[in-house]
């Protein structure tokens, strides 16, 4: 039997003032995803009627973000999924937006929407064989989209992150490790004068790769978890969903292992987001193989510290990503 949360009784006499018609909540149940937010599932009755709906939660209910993380409040969060849902973006609409005075914590309530987002099932489950070949190109419509969003009055909520600020982050923190790593070096040095003057300054999702895309046999219905969305260089979101550790082992499929870079980028040119060359689409792989791999360095650091066995595990993969980056800096392989 599964145990009610101690915030139930809260939650639903917020969702009772905030939500018309709404009754009380049924089968509320925390999901296995989302690493830094809780993700429950429940259903809302409203009218009579039985409606799927998500609560994005921060853990335990906590109001501050994580000391030293990237992530955007849970409530800018949602400002940016609606202004980027009424733009045309694929994203869950938002319900509400919990306040301090609901005793629930930080959070929001999103529909719940139909779809897979484990990779594994989406690159080798028969039912996506007929979609997965179209999957780049969506992606690409939909990260056009997401770029094109008005972000001017989204200025006074998102931070700032371009190319050279972001290289700049990564290089100090991965000077602060003592742990030199001679292609990481070489990588940092190759990417500075190529990352020197941003191009173009957009709405970025800031994480869309496997996990975060919600993937049904009709296509991708949604991007999820905006908690690192930022205004900066739009292509930061192309390399990433082509960095070679989102392929999870189809490294041949260039896009999330599922797809062709030449999709993704045809699909974001037919969107409205213009030309993106293959060399520019290769420098962002290239950052985005670069910074994983020293995310890996920062859970080995980790595991000194409380000897956690996955963070030993996805510390090692550091070397993954050094193998990843000779191939694409020496060899031109994406």
């Amino acid at each position: 039997m599964t145990m009610a949360p101690d915030f139930l009784l809260p939650f639903e006499v917020a969702l009772v003032k905030a939500i018309a018609g709404f009754e009380h909540v049924t089968n509320i149940t925390r999901l296995s995803g989302g690493a830094s937010q809780e993700t429950w599932s429940f259903d809302a009755l409203m009218d009579g009627k039985s409606e799927p709906l998500i609560l994005r939660r921060s853990p335990g209910g906590g109001k501050r973000v994580t000391e030293g993380s990237a992530a955007v409040p849970l409530t800018t969060e949602a400002i940016v999924i609606e202004a980027s849902r009424k733009a045309g973006v694929k994203a869950p609409g938002v319900r509400y937006v919990l306040k301090d005075e609901d005793g629930v914590g930080q959070g929001y309530v999103m529909d719940r929407l139909p779809g897979e987002t484990i990779a594994r099932k989406i690159l080798r489950d028969p039912e996506f064989d007929a979609v997965r070949p179209k999957l780049a190109f969506q992606c690409g419509e939909i990260l056009a989209r997401i770029h094109a969003v008005d972000k001017e009055p989204l200025r006074d909520i998102l931070p700032v992150i371009d190319g050279p600020i972001q290289l700049r982050r990564y290089r100090d923190l991965y000077d602060s490790y003592g742990y030199p790593h001679p292609m990481f070096d070489y990588a940092l040095k190759w990417l500075e004068p190529r990352m020197a003057e941003a191009k173009r300054q957009t709405l970025v999702h800031g994480d869309f790769r496997h996990g975060n895309l919600l993937i049904s046999p009709d296509g991708v219905e949604a991007a999820l978890d905006w908690e690192l969305t930022h205004i900066g260089d739009p292509l930061e979101d192309i390399g990433w969903i082509c960095t070679n550790s989102w392929r999870f082992g189809v490294a041949e499929k260039v896009v999330g292992g599922f797809g062709e870079l030449p999709d993704l980028l045809a699909g974001y040119k037919a969107a409205g987001g213009g030309d993106v060359s293959l060399d520019e689409a290769r420098t962002w792989i290239v950052y985005g193989s670069l910074k994983w791999g020293i995310m890996c360095m920062s859970m080995y650091q980790g595991f000194r510290v409380d000897g956690s066995v996955e963070r030993a595990a996805i510390g090692r993969r550091s070397s993954e990503t050094e193998i990843d980056l000779v191939n694409l800096i020496f060899h031109g392989m994406l």
